[in-house]
């Protein structure tokens, strides 16, 4: 089984290789950027793709597009340091077959890589039922209407930082990040940041 990693950080990857290795016949190709791993996908066709949702200067999500515009039947499980379920409800409406946080355990991981390999769609179990108890309440519909960066800055934001802070995080300009919470105030139906705050450590919560 050709299986292709793609994350910025080398120990990240090289945990994740060690753990992956356990798998039979796991042929394990590794890539730090987005040309990279579009060149080593290009080259090997790997049965599976396990992809970092934020790579350093872009998107996992745009990657993953890429993906599948050479391959529209790549099979990408996304890997991600993030464990709210509106994460994985946008991979997985961008065309992942599977989402697991780094948080998972080894066993569950290569469960879904095995999983995902076969064609399957595989979310973390605690995930999963996250984002099935959102998706019956309707909790989910407000954060919907944002993108995967003002997601991103809303749960910085729940982590307390400040908007300038925020910027150093994303290696973005201070008015991004501003023009962002304006935005997001709009598609919130808020008025104050203290109010996007509040929605961010429900996130959080939830």
């Amino acid at each position: 089984m050709k299986i292709l990693l793609v994350d910025d950080h080398v120990l990240v990857r090289q945990g994740v290789r060690r753990l992956l290795s356990a798998i039979p016949s796991a042929d394990i190709y590794e890539a730090a950027t987005s040309y990279e791993a579009l060149t080593v996908f290009r080259q090997q066709s790997p049965d599976i793709v396990v992809l970092d949702i934020s790579l350093a200067g872009s998107s996992g999500l745009e990657l993953l597009k890429r993906f599948l515009i050479e391959n529209p039947n790549a099979k990408v499980l996304m890997l991600s340091m993030h464990a709210e379920a509106i994460y994985a409800a946008r991979a997985v409406q961008a065309g992942a077959r599977g989402y697991i946080s780094k948080g998972a355990s080894a066993e569950e991981l290569v469960t879904a890589v095995l999983r995902v390999a076969e064609g399957k769609r595989y979310v973390e179990r605690e995930i999963a039922t996250d984002l099935a108890m959102k998706q019956f309440s309707g909790d989910g519909d407000l954060l919907e209407r944002l993108t995967m960066r003002e997601i991103e800055i809303l749960r910085l934001l729940g982590e307390g930082k400040s908007l300038s802070a925020i910027a150093g995080t994303l290696n973005v300009a201070y008015k991004t990040v501003a023009n962002a919470c304006s935005l997001m105030k709009n598609k919130l139906a808020v008025e104050r940041t203290a109010d996007l705050i509040r929605m961010a450590l429900e996130m959080r919560k939830n």
